[in-house]
């Protein structure tokens, strides 16, 4: 089984990759697994932060590295929470942030309530070569939290072809239509074309 270290604390995060690339025979050693420092993400894009992440470590334990950056961009906040959503509510609560968001978006009707989750993974090794991969779903904002599964923003996120939340949905759907997992296809494609 080939090995990755994925440049995360976020254990919801780490989950999903996990339950996704074991299909793909590869394990996921986490940021806390090789008691590796947090990466500040100081960068404007998805990509920005996830080349920051993954060159970080990368370059810390001269080994390949897999990071990602990822958020909720909202239409008619102008694309907001965007790669601001761990940090849009205090102390990284998404509960809290749940509240905002809907509190924002109160009277935003049916039609206007568009947006989508983004994903950009990169791939970087010691040597300073990298690669990129994106995915994207698109759907809408509800007007409540709904659903015990899933992290984040998945309780008010309802993809295109549903009518329930991730969070409602489980991760047997969400890992096959969600933007980390066409992210991640377009990676396990790659590594199995070029290995790691």
């Amino acid at each position: 089984m080939k090995e990755i270290i994925f440049a995360s604390h976020n254990k919801g995060k780490i989950e999903e990759i996990r339950q996704i690339l074991t299909r793909f025979q590869i394990k996921v050693l986490s940021s806390d697994d090789m008691e590796l420092p947090d990466i500040e993400e100081t960068g404007t894009t998805f990509e920005e932060n996830a080349l920051l992440k993954a060159r970080g470590i990368a370059q810390l334990k001269n080994v390949p590295c897999l990071a990602d950056d990822s958020g909720l961009c909202v239409d008619v906040l102008g694309g907001r929470p965007g790669v601001y959503s761990a940090r849009y509510a205090p102390n990284r609560d998404f509960k809290k942030a749940m509240e905002m968001l809907l509190c924002e978006m109160a009277e935003t009707h049916t039609e206007d309530r568009k947006a989508h989750f983004s994903c950009v993974l990169a791939l970087a090794y010691p040597n300073g070569d990298y690669r990129v991969f994106e995915g994207r779903v698109d759907g809408r904002i509800g007007y409540e939290q709904k659903g015990e599964n899933g992290f984040g923003f998945d309780p008010v996120f309802i993809p295109d072809g549903y009518d329930e939340t991730f969070a409602e949905l489980g991760s047997d759907i969400k890992n096959t239509i969600s933007h980390r997992a066409k992210a991640l296809e377009k990676f396990t494609a790659y590594i199995e074309h070029e290995g790691i």
